[in-house]
């Protein structure tokens, strides 16, 4: 089988991750995959921001607590409140993906732009995981706060977040794939 279609077909997402850190030269590689995504218009109207500091990721999991804890939506309520509770799976390396909010396709080009950093950390061996948790609260201001210490520009709003790191357990086996997803008219 083609080794494209087969790294496609295997990626998994991840959500138990050893401590050990992601390589410069890798994060480098999946950043430069994301970069090379195509986007709308050829905009590139993306922002990625890699964090790898436990105690800015400690923070910024604080704050995303604490959005969530005022919810009206119950089960993210429920997150919020759960001490034990982490967005990103304690991976070593997130990168943060966002968007121009005046740009058409934003939300789209985030979108290729994540599956081209799940791709590329899975040909890698770097496990990965899509997180969407700060489109939902990185409007909260604690969080907004914390994303524009971290240089995201204010006009932009948070799309997915790439949790990257080795896989500490076996990789889960694919769901089942839903059947009558797919028409094909000749």
């Amino acid at each position: 089988m083609n080794e494209v279609i087969q790294n496609i077909l295997t990626r998994r997402s991840v959500r138990t991750y050893q401590e050990k850190q992601i390589s410069d030269d890798d994060l480098n590689a999946i950043l430069e995959a994301a970069k090379f995504a195509p986007s709308g218009m050829g905009k590139q109207s993306w922002h990625f921001t890699a964090v790898q500091n436990k105690e800015i990721m400690d923070k910024l999991v604080s704050a995303v607590k604490e959005a969530l804890q005022s919810s009206e939506v119950e089960q993210l309520k429920k997150m919020g409140n759960n001490p034990a509770f982490n967005p990103f799976y304690h991976a070593p390396t997130i990168i943060l993906t966002a968007y121009d909010r005046n740009a058409q396709t934003g939300v789209s080009d985030c979108a290729v732009a994540l599956q081209n950093m799940f791709l590329a950390a899975h040909s890698l061996n770097i496990g990965s995981c899509w997180i969407h948790i700060l489109a939902i609260t990185g409007n909260d201001p604690k969080v907004r706060s914390i994303l524009t210490e971290l240089g995201i520009p204010e006009d932009y709003d948070l799309s997915g977040t790439a949790a990257l790191g080795y896989n500490s357990k076996e990789a889960p086996k694919a769901a089942p794939r839903k059947e009558g997803t797919v028409t094909i008219i000749k």
